[in-house]
């Protein structure tokens, strides 16, 4: 198979390390990755904050340069979602279809696609999973609390055979963060109560690092966390996949 690789603005730009992680791990897993050179944002942040119609370029060069891949694959289940779902303010020729169609999130990709659960990662921490909400309700990457659904996780399914990681159970596992992309702008006092009240679910369950296939939402944490010096860390699932025994 010929996958691209999708890397968010946001992670290009401020957190690097997870679109290296994720270039890694897939290669580890024997995928043949192509990252496009021309990509640049899917049009998120414009549709979030009221402008889809100026997202349209975006949009039309993302589907240029990703539609002659058979999967695309990022470590974002926002982006990979607003491309599912909204991309249908351009139009819908065969070539936008198979981009919508063929994108996944990173975990997703792994569990669904590639079949696999061991990555032979080694993580010797406590690691609690923030669930973001586009991956969890938008692209379904786990089951929610209000639905009567048998449980699952795709990334907890990756986690769980980690070597010497210990999974913490939470109180509240599939609440917003509060961040919301510009919501943390408009909203700043409810975004930020509500960005603390997960931290302390966190702290109250003995975690030593929170993940999540978002680095926005963990974005939004870290800058909470480290305001206020808490004993808390946050990697990207993809660094955690990723991580291996030192030599």
């Amino acid at each position: 198979m010929k996958v691209g690789l999708f890397i968010p603005c946001y992670i290009n730009q401020l957190y690097p390390q997870v679109g290296i992680a994720t270039l890694e791990l897939l290669e580890k897993l024997k995928v043949e990755v192509v990252y496009p050179s021309g990509q640049t944002c899917c049009g998120q942040p414009m549709a979030n904050s009221g402008y889809e119609n100026k997202s349209i370029g975006a949009c039309t060069n993302f589907v240029k340069n990703f539609k002659d891949f058979d999967y695309i694959v990022t470590p974002s289940g926002s982006c990979a979602y607003h491309v599912k779902k909204h991309f249908n303010i351009i139009e819908q020729t065969p070539e936008v279809l198979n981009v919508r169609k063929n994108i996944y999130e990173l975990c997703d990709f792994i569990v669904n696609v590639l079949k696999i659960k061991n990555v032979g990662a080694f993580f010797p921490h406590k690691v609690g999973v923030h669930n973001s909400c586009h991956g969890l309700r938008g692209l379904r990457l786990g089951s929610c609390s209000e639905m009567v659904v048998e449980k699952y996780s795709f990334i907890e399914t990756l986690l769980n055979e980690v070597e010497d990681v210990e999974l913490m159970p939470l109180n509240r596992n599939d609440e917003c963060c509060g961040f919301g992309g510009t919501f943390a702008i408009t909203e700043e006092a409810i975004s930020v109560k509500m960005g603390k009240d997960r931290i302390s679910d966190h702290l109250q369950s003995g975690v030593e690092v929170i993940t999540a296939t978002d680095t926005s939402c963990l974005m939004h944490l870290e800058g909470l966390i480290n305001r206020a010096g808490q004993p808390l860390k946050v990697r990207h699932i993809a660094e955690i996949l990723n991580s291996q025994k030192r030599t």
